[in-house]
């Protein structure tokens, strides 16, 4: 967390002080490595450190702060934009530090996980760490599988390739297909080009700008809805709920859309009647919230805790690199989509939305309350999963 701490305060410092674009195309690699680095390594060190029982509310602090983050984002643009002299701008990117040293003075004085300091042979103190984390001096059987799974990882020499193995897929195709489903939502296209998004369906400029502070702000709040219900419900059920929630949304306001503006589009400059305005405000709102409680912090909860310890870096790795890649692709394409689609945009991800809905309900098995060292089970009796576990342990000889 360090490393990318130190490269995203480089890059913030870059964009603050660009005078060409390659500067700010400089910065902005920097500022995602640095966004990389923290992906990897928070939630798995968030699900090492918790406890079953709160692993999921724990775990969602990350997408929390990711959405205070993105709303505090919202509210620097709206303000920047009226700074005159043209210079806002600067002050927007470089801001990006504040987050960056956080994370960089906050590494510096968080404690090793239990599961890295039995993985590097400090056996006593991973067991004085368990019991300040699970506040009691019952903790032998936890480090016992923590020492089980950790002589596990040493026979592991290339995680790289062990991930490939049989006995693995059911993990590595989740881990892959959950951050794939998760930018396949749409959320980005809300989210990111807000302003663009609502000027394009006849919002005026300061209007969309503020119409994003919204969708930041019900982003923050709605992440608390999960917090609460994530390990009293359990994973699946926020899946399947968030899922049907937005798809509904999506199809409700590209229908608006449609009859409004049909194939033409707005412009921006002809205005929204209020009636049509607040619908549509009211269920991108309603989408976004379903995001936030489901999709949005599962999608980063769920593959961080359902890898054993030999390959769970690797497959952390996997999950960030599919999701900052499909990040990209999105960014690239959202726009001239929208100017080829129209509302047909929103029936596209709805489709999306529909498919990955269906995948859970078919291929996510719940993993509430269960063990990270004993998320094994979990696939072992999934209907699905389970064969396929069974045929890998007879492949191996086992």
């Amino acid at each position: 967390m360090f490393g990318g701490g130190v490269t995203f305060l480089v890059g913030s410092a870059l964009n603050g002080a660009a005078e060409s674009v390659l500067a700010l195309i400089l910065g902005r690699v920097l500022l995602g490595v640095g966004i990389g680095f923290a992906n990897q390594s928070v939630p798995v060190y968030l699900s090492e450190m918790a406890p079953a029982k709160l692993r999921g509310q724990l775990n969602i602090g990350f997408q929390l702060m990711i959405t205070v983050g993105i709303f505090g984002a919202n509210l620097i643009n709206y303000g920047t934009s009226k700074i005159e002299g043209g210079w806002g701008w600067r002050v927007s990117l470089a801001l990006a530090a504040v987050p960056a040293l956080i994370i960089t003075v906050g590494s510096l004085v968080l404690p090793d996980t239990p599961n890295s300091l039995v993985e590097r042979g400090h056996g006593e103190e991973a067991k004085e760490m368990l019991r300040r984390i699970r506040g009691t001096d019952d903790v032998h059987a936890e480090y016992e599988d923590l020492v089980a799974a950790s002589e596990e990882a040493r026979s592991v020499d290339r995680p790289w390739a062990t991930i490939t193995e049989r006995r693995y897929r059911p993990q590595l195709a989740i881990a892959v297909l959950i951050p794939f489903f998760q930018q396949l939502t749409g959320i980005n296209v809300i989210m990111f080009y807000a302003p663009v998004l609502f000027k394009t369906i006849g919002f005026g400029d300061e209007a969309s700008l503020m119409s994003a502070v919204i969708t930041g702000l019900v982003n923050l709040f709605a992440t608390f809805v999960s917090i609460a219900c994530v390990d009293r419900f359990g994973r699946r059920f926020l899946f399947l709920q968030g899922g049907a929630q937005m798809l509904a949304c999506q199809l409700v306001v590209g229908s608006l859309i449609a009859v409004m503006f049909g194939t033409a589009g707005g412009t921006g400059e002809e205005g929204i009647p209020r009636g049509y305005a607040t619908a549509v405000v009211a269920f991108i709102c309603a989408y976004v919230a379903a995001f936030a409680w489901s999709w949005g912090p599962l999608g980063w909860l769920v593959p961080s805790e359902i890898f054993p310890l030999e390959i769970r870096s690797a497959g952390q790795s996997i999950t960030v690199s599919v999701n900052m890649f499909f990040t990209f692709v999105i960014a690239q394409v959202f726009l001239s989509m929208l100017c080829h689609m129209k509302f047909g945009l929103f029936y596209f991800f709805a489709g999306w939305v529909a498919a990955m809905t269906a995948f859970v309900a078919l291929f996510l098995p719940e993993t509430k309350n269960v063990p990270i060292e004993e998320m094994v089970h979990v696939w072992r009796s999934h209907w699905f999963w389970g064969k396929y576990m069974a045929d890998a342990k007879n492949d191996d000889g086992a």
